[in-house]
């Protein structure tokens, strides 16, 4: 029986909060372009979905400005916390935060957009999530999505090792029951929660052999993913050698001057009807 996507598979842990930070800085410069092309802007009022340690309320808070505001929401308290720390410590005044669950949580205020980054990628069902906060934007208020396509990454030339840590982080994903290969469903999931005038496209980053972000991000996801895949089967312990995952395939990607593809960073936005 798969796990619930509502529990977020990848955990909580020191280890897995310093592999978001890691995360949220490859794919900050996507981010933002997403959300200015989506048309964010001063003065919105804005709902941050699954926040996480913050990174994205940050962003939207500069993005809005002192005369905007932004509300962010995650089921982790340990990663409120976090998030609410740093808001602090960098001035942001503009932002809230608040520990919630994204599928029921509701404001008594309209929002002018809702925003979600890495968030439908573990919902049971997205676009009830989507359809669910459509509600509560105001008129022709704006939705905007991100997530990846997991299914879009690859290594070339293909190596064997980073070949079969992708298939391993693929098939965990799928195991627990989250969505990896959602990215390129992010328009059709909106339009079929009712969102309209939809835009939707991706973002692909080259990691070259020489850039040690390429190893770090593939052998931190494994380990955050460890224990499933070791109990759905799908590699063993010593297959997996977590310990030295990283040098590995630091030293294999080098060996054959090989480029990782990252999962693409997919978007898709729209407005209330």
């Amino acid at each position: 029986m798969n796990e619930s996507p509502q529990h977020y598979v990848l955990g909580s842990d020191v280890a897995e909060l310093a592999r978001l930070d890691h995360q949220a800085a490859a794919i900050a410069q996507p981010t933002q372009m997403v959300l200015r092309a989506a048309g964010i802007a001063p003065g919105m009022r804005v709902l941050d979905l699954g926040t996480g340690l913050g990174h994205v309320a940050l962003m939207l808070a500069e993005m809005v400005g002192p005369s905007g505001s932004v509300v962010a929401i995650d089921q982790s308290a340990a990663a409120i916390e976090v998030a609410a720390e740093r808001a602090a410590a960098a001035g942001a005044s503009n932002v809230r935060f608040a520990e919630a669950d994204v599928t029921t949580w509701r404001d008594d205020v309209a929002f002018d957009a809702v925003v979600g980054r890495l968030v439908l990628f573990h919902m049971a069902d997205p676009v009830a999530v989507v359809r669910h906060h459509l509600a509560g934007l105001e008129a022709a208020g704006l939705m905007v999505a991100v997530d990846f396509d997991v299914g879009a990454s690859r290594v070339d030339p293909p190596t064997p090792l980073a070949t079969r840590a992708l298939g391993w982080v693929m098939a965990a994903f799928t195991h627990a029951g989250a969505h990896p290969s959602i990215g390129p469903h992010l328009g059709q999931i909106l339009r079929e929660a009712g969102v309209g005038h939809v835009t939707s496209f991706g973002i692909q980053g080259y990691l070259a052999s020489h850039d040690p972000t390429a190893a770090l991000m593939l052998a931190g996801v494994v380990r955050s993913l460890h224990d499933t895949i070791v109990a759905a089967g799908i590699a063993e312990p010593a297959e997996i050698g977590i310990d030295t995952l990283e040098q590995r395939l630091a030293e294999e990607a080098h060996e054959a001057n090989a480029v990782l593809l990252p999962p693409t960073v997919a978007c898709a936005w729209g407005r209330r009807l």
